[in-house]
C-alpha cells in the first residue's frame, strides 16, 4: 500500500514533508472537466491557443486540453520567480518562450497557481505585446488574499488558503509534482 494508514492521501515517501490532501484527485478531475466544458462553450466559434506555464501547469494542461471538445493548439512557456524557494523573489524571468505566433489569435494562459499575481501580470503584458485577439487566464488554484495586483481571471478551478502547496504538477525544488492531489507543504525533508 502506498498511502499512509491514516488515509491522508500522502504516499509514505512524502509523509515527512507533505500534509494531508487539500484538493483530492477526484475533485480535481471533476473541476477540470467543468472548466473544459465552459471553455468549449466560450470558444466554440474560434478555438484558443492554450499556453501552459511550465513546469507547474503541465499536469493541469494535459487534463484540461483533453476536456476541451475543440481543435485547440498548445504551446508552452517557462517563467521563473521562485527558483527553488517557497516564496516568490518578485523578479520574473522568461526561461522558455513560445514557438507559436499570437497575432490575431485567442490565447488562454493555463496557470497552476496564482498567489501575488505579479508573475501573471508580467506575463499578460508580455503576451499582449504580440497582438493576440485576446488573452485570458485559466488558473487551477488561486491563493485567497495573496494578490498584490488586481487580476481578471476568466476561469478558476479552486480558491485555497494562503498555504504553500505541492502535487498535481506543483513542486518545491522539483519534488512532489507527481502527487495525484494538491497537498499543503509542511517543510524540508531529510533530503535537504
Amino acid at each position: 500500500m502506498t498511502l499512509d494508514e491514516l488515509g491522508t492521501g500522502v504516499p509514505r515517501w512524502a509523509e515527512a514533508e507533505v500534509g494531508p490532501v487539500l484538493v483530492d484527485a477526484g475533485r480535481l478531475a471533476v473541476r477540470v472537466n467543468e472548466l473544459g466544458a465552459q471553455i468549449t462553450a466560450d470558444y466554440a466559434d474560434d478555438p484558443p491557443l492554450l499556453v501552459a506555464v511550465l513546469k507547474g501547469a503541465m499536469l493541469f494542461m494535459s487534463d484540461l486540453c483533453r476536456a476541451i471538445a475543440l481543435p485547440v493548439d498548445v504551446d508552452f512557456m517557462a517563467v521563473s520567480s521562485y527558483g527553488s524557494a517557497t516564496k516568490t523573489s518578485g523578479v520574473v524571468r522568461i526561461v522558455k518562450d513560445l514557438d507559436a505566433e499570437l497575432d490575431g489569435r485567442h490565447v488562454l494562459v493555463v496557470e497552476d497557481i496564482i498567489d501575488s499575481g505579479l508573475t501573471l501580470n508580467y506575463l499578460r503584458r508580455y503576451l499582449h505585446a504580440r497582438e493576440p485577439k485576446s488573452v485570458e487566464v485559466c488558473a487551477l488554484l488561486v491563493k485567497e488574499g495573496e494578490q498584490r495586483v488586481e487580476l481578471d481571471l476568466r476561469y478558476v478551478g479552486f480558491t485555497i488558503p494562503p498555504e504553500f502547496v505541492v502535487g498535481y504538477g506543483l513542486d518545491v525544488a522539483e519534488r512532489y509534482r507527481n502527487l495525484s492531489g494538491v497537498h499543503v507543504y509542511r517543510g524540508p525533508g531529510p533530503w535537504q
